[in-house]
């Protein structure tokens, strides 16, 4: 098919995992449209930058997209490849996510040290050490294994097996799509229900963002997006919106479909992880928005409210501590 345009370029991080989703992209392009020459440029973000502190304590919102998207402004690049868990619900005026790629499995999978014999994450023995960067597990960690120790963990993944080898460390929490797209499925000792670790909001998809007058592009990237997955993160994103969540707030979501229902898990956590309301809720899945309002204000009426405020208060707190 001859493309209505003759050359695109792709914004991505640096990481391994960033680059292996925007070739994807880029071969999903080149496929359909044989003639059209595509290049990648790497975009350091904040998230890249500072890696010795946890994320909640660096800031809230576009740590891994923020420069993306000035590059997107600037036209410096004329779409950027988002992991979409990634990506805050209210986006810079003038952008768009255009598409929503194919959902890969959302779950996640604990990797134990490969020096103990672990199968499960039950197998870890009480004071054991499991290793996460994310306040979302951490926060259902504790409050499934209360009796362990939780260290944090930056880095790409690479950086992170080889913490886990060199350190004392029993396992650590990580998304099972990053993993499996990387190669590093043998090392996957249990991929977690989620009745158990409840994904983060957009887990396994990809989001494609794009100035919002490009029309062309959008076109012409309309062919890589999942409607499944589009309505899917969609309620996921605005139950995400309306609890004005971020990676400081332990909140989980989601949503499929099943039997021609859109079927919706959420969550709110205490930091402490001593608290959990989780809710589920089903309905028409031309309406995701609608259900992922009724399912936030169910869980907002049922303590997760008291648990956002308190949250938010201890964050104003340190903020204003000298």
């Amino acid at each position: 098919m001859k493309p209505p345009l003759t050359s695109v370029r792709i914004g991505s991080r640096g990481s391994q995992l960033a680059l292996w989703q925007a070739e994807w992209v880029k071969a999903g392009l080149a496929n359909r449209y044989p003639g059209l020459e595509i290049a990648i440029e790497i975009v350091k973000t904040t998230g890249d930058r500072i890696l010795d502190s946890p994320l909640s304590a660096i800031g809230d919102k576009g740590l891994f997209t923020k420069e993306l998207e000035n590059a997107l402004l600037d036209r410096r690049v004329d779409l950027a490849v988002h992991s979409l868990k990634d990506v805050p619900t209210v986006l810079p005026d003038g952008l768009v996510i255009t598409a929503v790629t194919r959902r890969e499995d959302v779950r996640d999978v604990f990797i134990a040290h490969p020096a103990k014999l672990y199968k499960k994450f039950s197998d870890i023995p009480s004071g054991g050490t499991i290793a996460t960067g994310s306040l979302r597990r951490r926060c259902q960690i504790r409050h499934l294994r209360p009796d362990l120790q939780i260290v944090d963990l930056r880095g790409n993944l690479n950086t992170r097996f080889a913490k886990l080898k060199e350190s004392d460390w029993d396992g650590m929490i990580l998304a099972r799509a990053g993993v499996v797209r990387l190669g590093f499925e043998s090392a996957i000792a249990e991929t977690l229900p989620i009745d158990a670790i409840l994904p983060a909001v957009g887990q396994g998809a990809l989001g494609i963002e794009i100035r919002s007058d490009r029309t062309d592009l959008a076109r012409l990237l309309a062919p890589l997006a999942s409607e499944p997955a589009t309505r899917a993160v969609a309620a996921e994103r605005a139950f995400l919106a309306l609890l004005e969540g971020g990676c400081q707030v332990p909140i989980g979501a989601y949503a499929r479909f099943e039997e021609n229902r859109l079927i919706m898990d959420g969550l709110i956590g205490s930091l402490d992880g001593r608290r959990i309301v989780r809710g589920s809720t089903h309905g028409n899945p031309d309406e995701p928005e609608p259900l992922a309002r009724g399912l936030a204000e169910t869980l907002l009426r049922s303590g997760g409210r008291e648990i956002l405020d308190e949250i938010r208060a201890a964050d104003a707190a340190r903020q204003t501590t000298p």
